[in-house]
C-alpha cells in the first residue's frame, strides 16, 4: 500500500488515541472512554477503529458495519475530536497489529496510544501477536464497572505493565452486551 488517507487531522506531534472495537452498538461507554484519555492524557483527537469482524466475536448477531459506523458516529456527534473511521476495512486488516503496524510506518511523526476500557484488558493478552501491539505504542486503560481489578490481574498487565497506563474516576456502566440484551427483550415483548 502506497497511499492510505488518514481518518482524521494529521501532524508532526500530534498525540492520537485509537480506540477499535465491534461498536455493535456504540454507545456512551465508549465515547467516555475516548473523552477520559483525551482530558487525562492530553490526547489531540481519538480514532475509533470501527472493526469490520471482531476475530473473538461471534459474527452472528453483529450488526452490519454501516450501521455500527453509524451508531458511532451519533455517539461522537458535536465533538470534533472524536474521529469515527472504517479504516481496517480499507486496509484489509482483521488484526489490530496489522492495523498498528500500517499506521505506524504510514504517520511515523504521530504519537499513536492504544485505548480500551479494562473489560477488554481482561482478555488482551488473547489477542494476536498482542506483545508487537504494546511494542509500538503504549496502552491507556479506562476503568470500566466491574473490571477494576482487572489492571492487577490481567496477563498482559502482568507480562508488560511498564507499557500501560491505567485511569481512574467516575465509571460508565453502560455496554454493547446490554443494550443488546435490552434490545433483544423489548422486541420479544418483555418488560421491566
Amino acid at each position: 500500500m502506497t497511499f492510505l488517507r488518514p481518518p482524521g487531522p494529521i501532524a508532526k506531534g500530534l498525540r492520537i488515541g485509537l480506540l477499535g472495537g465491534s461498536f455493535n452498538p456504540a454507545h456512551a461507554g465508549h465515547r467516555y472512554v475516548a473523552e477520559t484519555a483525551i482530558k487525562r492524557m492530553k490526547l489531540d483527537y481519538v480514532w475509533f477503529l470501527v472493526s469490520p469482524q471482531n476475530p473473538l466475536k461471534p459474527t452472528k448477531g453483529m450488526a452490519p458495519l454501516q450501521a455500527r459506523l453509524a451508531s458511532a458516529r451519533a455517539i461522537a456527534k458535536g465533538d470534533r475530536r472524536l474521529i469515527i473511521s472504517d479504516l481496517e476495512q480499507t486496509i484489509e486488516s482483521r488484526y489490530t497489529n496489522d492495523t498498528v503496524r500500517v499506521l505506524k510506518s504510514r504517520f511515523p511523526d504521530v504519537d499513536f496510544f492504544w485505548l480500551m476500557g479494562s473489560d477488554n484488558l481482561e482478555q488482551f493478552h488473547r489477542w494476536q501477536h498482542w506483545q508487537d501491539i504494546l511494542d509500538h505504542l503504549p496502552a491507556i486503560v479506562v476503568q470500566r464497572p466491574g473490571y477494576v481489578l482487572a489492571a492487577l490481574k490481567a496477563k498482559a498487565i502482568q507480562a508488560m505493565g511498564y507499557r500501560f497506563t491505567v485511569l481512574d474516576g467516575r465509571r460508565n456502566e453502560l455496554s454493547a452486551t446490554a443494550i443488546r440484551a435490552r434490545s433483544s427483550e423489548a422486541k420479544a415483548g418483555v418488560v421491566d
